[in-house]
């Protein structure tokens, strides 16, 4: 893949949201077995922020895809070696992780859930996945923004009903 050839409608876009559009088309199209080439091709990029910015949306919508199912930790596995130059997409993958931790019923701890970053409280209250009601009446009680400690409230309700 060769992110730098244009095409005619490309003339006017920057060279590097040419690559970070044929980079994100590539990582949603790419095959299981070629994942971990493919993005470590990305992060090779001279363009580290773009590079971490399509890694992450892939990171972001596989693991989505696979939170709840047993494929999830060995996908971690192969792509913790490969981010691991990146504190960013390392912790990302952490916090996928623990959600995934979460959702199959595994052990977390309180200070796992109330230190996590923002982006991982948010998509706690909002995955589907998630409906530990420890986990949610604890960040219903002491999420770090009123959004989540809401979002919390709403969702425990919901998981209460579904129960």
């Amino acid at each position: 893949m060769d992110p730098n050839t244009p095409s005619p409608a490309d003339d006017r876009e920057p060279a590097e949201h040419r690559r970070f559009a044929r980079y994100l088309e590539a990582l949603e199209t790419v095959a299981e077995a070629d994942e971990a080439g493919l993005v470590a091709a990305v992060l090779d990029d001279r363009d580290a922020l773009m590079a971490d910015s399509a890694v992450s949306r892939h990171l972001d919508r596989r693991a989505a895809a696979l939170l709840g199912g047993p494929a999830f930790t060995e996908w971690v596995r192969t792509l913790a070696d490969v981010v691991a130059g990146s504190d960013f997409l390392t912790l990302r993958l952490r916090e996928w992780s623990l959600l995934h931790s979460i959702a199959r019923g595994r052990p977390w701890t309180t200070d796992e859930l109330t230190e996590a970053s923002d982006w991982f409280q948010r998509t706690a209250v909002t995955t589907s996945a998630v409906t530990d009601p420890g986990a949610l009446e604890l960040l219903a009680r002491s999420g770090r923004t009123r959004r989540v400690r809401v979002a919390a409230s709403r969702r425990l309700r919901e998981v209460g009903r579904a129960g």
